[in-house]
């Protein structure tokens, strides 16, 4: 596995996945490496807010095309309504553990630029189907 470098940037995604279906990290996992051919997030939060390690910290994700180095992926479970349309699904549990994690690696790394993978140029998607910055300054809230 790639060596991650040094970290500036974590990322927001979701795993569109339906509202209310419960889809585990290693699911997700096992889709990447399918996928990609290794896992693309550090992090992936469930629907009823565990965390779950998914890369090591120093480990290259698979997350955001040419930009992984330095870059911390989180992922929640959920993203898309009934229908398959963008929907913030999150519940208030991953919600609480999202803004957790988003504190503790801007604890550890002061300046990480913390943003949605919709933010990043060239990304033509609604992941994580949210609006991370406005999220962020409204205090995170669950």
């Amino acid at each position: 596995m790639a060596d991650l470098g040094p970290v500036r940037f974590l990322t927001v995604h979701c795993a569109a996945t339906p509202e209310g279906r419960a889809v585990s990290a290693a699911e997700i996992s096992r889709w990447d490496r399918e996928k990609f051919g290794q896992v693309s997030y550090h992090w992936v939060i469930e629907l009823n807010g565990k965390a779950v390690r998914t890369l090591g910290e120093h480990e290259k994700g698979a997350h955001v095309g040419k930009a992984n180095t330095g870059n911390i992926g989180i992922c929640y479970v959920g993203g898309v309504d009934a229908s398959g349309k963008p929907k913030d699904t999150r519940t208030a549990a991953q919600k609480k553990q999202l803004a957790t994690l988003i504190r503790t690696y801007q604890a550890r790394y002061p300046g990480i630029v913390v943003r949605g993978h919709r933010d990043w140029p060239g990304v033509a998607k609604a992941c994580p189907s949210f609006d991370v910055a406005a999220w962020i300054a409204a205090g995170m809230p669950s």
